[in-house]
């Protein structure tokens, strides 16, 4: 029993082996087996015929070969003919051999071609019908190639039903083909199921139909459901692939690279898709010129490339290529169109440009400039016009003095030598040049031992001319002393011939002499003085006086130079002092600043020795001082206590030399702040110092007069007006002088001196000391304001009832200046009720109303507003508005010397 096991074992397997073997064998078989194709009984050449599945037979074969010469069978399968086939009897029969060289392996699959009249008469025997095992209601796979040359109907397949066992059964379809578009393309037999084609279709239009058979019963009974049923269009090669341009146009460089892609072409086929049909093969027929072979295209994309490295656009600039597409992937049987491709060759600077000469030889007169010498031609056999062709020309040696150019002539591409700057023959007589020339744009190919630059030697000849006298240099000078008596010679100026380097033959003459001080030699060039010198002229500008000279040749020519007469200078001039009048601003100024100048030349000028000049009984020394501030000025002091007046006050100046002058001055003592405001008050007919009212202080009086007098009147018409209670105004302490301004810093302590100072005011004038008004002075922490009152009169005693007392009446002989202290909250509680009081008496009707526009109360805007001042009574006030400072009166004249900083 154990032994057997073993052997049973081996049994089994090998059974199980064969088993599987059988099963290969009969797939393999049943994929091998025959297959029918229904044609008509005549085929043209090239005619597809229809498709085997190749890969179910054999899926390693590499080798397809059909046993009748008539039949070409395909990798995927398509069976097409090969020459015009008539079928004489209804089949037809070949076999397919499917081999594999590798391994020897081989299949065969048999192919039997049947006539379709055939068909339909199997198709109508009803017994076998009726004797189907298999049942007949279910989608059946249908097909029918696109232009059928018929017979029509064409009978295509049967649709039955198993009902029809038991029924009678009727059939019918609906769809696109049969009731709607294309309408009666099929139809289907009502007792047999047979389904027909009426006529051609063409499969780039209709794809497939879907189609629904009906099986009903005569008396309307529907058995079955409706079947879909696919009815495809078999495509057939009937669509010549088209290129989408009729011409390609393309540029390539020249002596570009092998695998250089120059372009690609496109064609298109409007049969199915991923088949034979549509798969296009590209191609290059023909080349023009004909040539060696430059191009080559991809038989897949239609990439052009370039194959050859020679291109050469000097020698073919264009090239014309006949194309072709052809599907069936190139097989000759398949379709074909053709198309041209035009290639253009594109240039580069791939020629250097030459001269057609290596050598030139030119001349030039000397002294010619802006003149063109040469003209160089080149070759470059690149495209004309283009930067590949216009040349750049360079002067390589030769020019280091800068004399030549060189330029490129637009038109012709010559080179033109310009002479740019004068030569000189006695100089030089000939100059070599080197000169190169490139293109614009840079050499396409790298440098090989050869030059890049293309160069050629240029002799130039310099031709001598009679040019006549040279007067180098341009300006020559000559010394002469100042103050020279008439007829004193000198050298003159000189101009030579620049061949011979010699002044003789030469004339010369005088063509500007500004103050016709000198004559010229005509033959030597010298010069005489014909007038005495002076340095110290107006015209003498740096103790040089210039002439200019003209020179003329033998042959007429002529030059022109400049003669610089140099004057050397003699001390006679003694120093003076420009400024004569001077102005002393007694209540400001102790001195004045004087200064002198000499004309003379720095070494007979400075330093100076100031003096003062003795006049008999005149006390200047008693009066003045002089003290020296430098080497050209002095400080003018006046002694003890001058009256204010003009005074004449002689100066004498020496130079280093003891030359002196004397020079009278105007010294004006002035009871002035500032020289103009001096000057304004001091009468220009007179020239003294007697101080006047000016125009505008006369004005300012009027105007304070005529205000006074309105501001009286319309107290008087308020005082009258109110009958309760008789109002009536305070002094004006500070008589409308005196500003009350936000002080950040206590002021200065001023004190005048007991000399006082005569004031003008209205009705009476008084000598008093003054103090600085409005002054602060701080006492024990406590701001106080300073004031000036007389004698033991209080305050409250400057004031009276109706009247205006102004600060100067209050003024007396004795000042106490400790009464005169008031402590600022004292100051304010006596101004501050009578300020308002005078506001509410100011401009009242008779029912105590208030004129509209002039007291106005008004809502407090918060710290920091933005608003101005608004209403009738705002002033605008300037932005500077100070000019009136300069223009001062005598009453104003105290406040403004306590605010001059000394």
């Amino acid at each position: 029993m154990a032994s057997d096991r073993p052997t049973r074992s081996r049994s089994g397997a090998l059974c199980r082996q064969l088993l599987l073997t059988l099963t290969i064998l009969t797939f393999a078989c049943d994929a091998c087996k025959k297959v029918t194709l229904h044609v008509p009984s005549k085929l043209d050449a090239g005619k597809f015929v229809g498709r085997v599945n190749l890969k179910e037979c054999f899926q390693s074969a590499n080798l397809i070969h059909s046993s009748d010469p008539d039949f070409q069978i395909l990798e995927d399968g398509s069976v097409y003919t090969t020459n015009a086939i008539l079928l004489s009897s209804e089949e037809r029969k070949f076999t397919i051999l499917l081999s594999n060289t590798d391994n020897q392996e081989e299949e065969k699959i048999l192919v039997l071609l049947q006539h379709q009249t055939k068909v339909l008469k199997k198709r109508h025997s009803r017994e076998k019908v009726l004797r189907r095992a298999k049942r007949r209601w279910a989608p059946i796979p249908c097909s029918m190639q696109e232009n059928s040359l018929g017979p029509f109907p064409l009978f295509l397949q049967q649709i039955q039903s198993d009902t029809a066992q038991n029924y009678t059964i009727f059939y019918s379809i609906r769809g696109p083909g049969v009731d709607r578009e294309p309408i009666n393309l099929f139809y289907v037999e009502r007792d047999t199921g047979n389904l027909f084609c009426t006529r051609p279709v063409d499969r780039e239009q209709y794809e497939s139909f879907e189609l629904i058979a009906f099986a009903t019963t005569p008396d309307g009974y529907t058995p079955e459901l409706p079947l879909p049923l696919v009815i495809r269009v078999e495509d057939e090669n009937d669509n010549y692939p088209i290129f989408t341009e009729t011409t390609y146009i393309f540029t390539v460089p020249e002596n570009c690279r092998v695998g250089s892609t120059v372009g690609q072409v496109c064609a298109t086929d409007k049969d199915e898709p991923d088949t034979m049909h549509t798969r296009l093969k590209y191609s290059i027929i023909e080349q023009l010129p004909a040539s060696a072979t430059l191009f080559s295209m991809h038989p897949t994309t239609g990439v052009i490339t370039t194959s050859s490295s020679q291109l050469d656009r000097e020698l073919i600039d264009k090239y014309q290529l006949k194309i072709k597409v052809q599907d069936m992937d190139g097989q000759y049987f398949g379709l074909q169109t053709t198309s041209t491709c035009i290639i253009n060759v594109e240039d580069v600077n791939d020629n250097l440009p030459t001269f057609t000469r290596t050598s030139y030889v030119t001349s030039v007169e000397e002294n010619r400039i802006d003149v063109e010498i040469l003209r160089v031609t080149v070759e470059d056999k690149d495209l004309i016009n283009t930067a590949n062709w216009r040349a750049n020309y360079t002067i390589l040696k030769g020019n280091e003095n800068g004399n030549f150019k060189i330029v490129t002539d637009p038109r012709t591409n010559e080179g033109v030598l310009y002479v740019v700057k004068p030569l000189n023959y006695e100089e030089r007589q000939q100059v070599n040049l080197q000169i190169g020339v490139v293109n614009e744009a840079p050499y396409s190919k790298e440098a090989s031992s050869r030059s890049v630059m293309s160069t050629a030697t240029v002799t130039v000849n310099v031709k001598n001319q009679d040019e006549g006298p040279e007067c180098s240099p341009a300006v020559q000078t000559v010394q002469i002393r100042e103050n020279a008596p008439p007829g004193t010679k000198s050298d003159g100026y000189k101009a030579y011939d620049p061949e011979t380097k010699s002044s003789s033959g030469i004339r010369y003459k005088k063509l500007t002499d500004p103050k016709g001080w000198v004559t010229v030699d005509e033959n030597s060039g010298s010069i005489t003085t014909f007038r005495s010198l002076d340095r110290e002229t107006e015209t003498i500008r740096g103790g040089a006086y210039n002439i200019t000279i003209l020179a003329s040749g033998k042959d007429g020519r002529t030059c022109t130079g400049t003669l610089g007469i140099i004057l050397e200078d003699m001390n006679d001039n003694g120093p003076v002092i420009p400024k004569q009048t001077v102005v002393i601003c007694k209540t400001v100024m102790s001195s004045a600043d004087i200064s002198a100048v000499d004309p003379d030349d720095p070494i007979n000028g400075p330093p100076f020795d100031f003096s003062l000049e003795s006049v008999p009984d005149a006390g200047i020394e008693r009066m003045w001082r002089l003290t020296k501030i430098n080497d050209t000025a002095a400080r003018l002091f006046y002694k003890n206590d001058l009256p204010f007046g003009p005074y004449q006050v002689p100066v004498r100046v020496r130079d280093r030399h003891g030359l002196s002058v004397v020079t009278p001055l105007k010294v004006i003592l002035c009871d002035c702040v500032t020289e103009n405001d001096c000057a304004l008050r001091t009468d220009p007919r007179t020239g003294n110092g007697e101080v006047r009212l000016g125009k505008w202080a006369i004005l300012a009086i009027l105007l304070g007069i005529a205000l006074l007098f309105c501001i009286l009147f319309t107290l008087v018409c308020g005082a009258t007006g109110t009958a309760k209670q008789p109002k009536a105004f305070p002094d004006d302490l500070a008589q409308q002088n005196l500003i009350v301004s936000n002080t950040e810093a206590p002021g200065d302590d001023k004190m005048c001196s007991t000399n006082g100072f005569t004031t003008h005011t209205v009705g009476s004038s008084a000598q008093g000391i003054c103090g600085t008004l409005g002054s602060g002075v701080k006492n024990g922490g406590q701001e106080t304001i300073e004031m000036v009152k007389g004698g033991h009169q209080t305050l409250e005693s400057c004031r009276g009832t109706g009247h205006h007392h102004t600060l100067d009446s209050c003024r007396g002989g004795h000042v106490e200046t400790d009464n005169c202290r008031y402590t600022y909250s004292e100051w304010h509680n006596f101004t501050q009720p009578r300020l308002g009081e005078k506001v509410q008496l100011c401009d009242q009707d008779d029912n105590h109303k208030h004129a509209q526009d002039y007291v106005l109360t008004y809502n407090y805007e918060g710290k920091g507003s933005v608003a101005g001042s608004i209403g009738c009574c705002s002033e605008r006030q300037e932005e500077d508005g100070l000019e009136f400072l300069d223009h001062l009166e005598p009453k104003f004249r105290t406040l403004a010397e306590a605010c001059i900083r000394r």
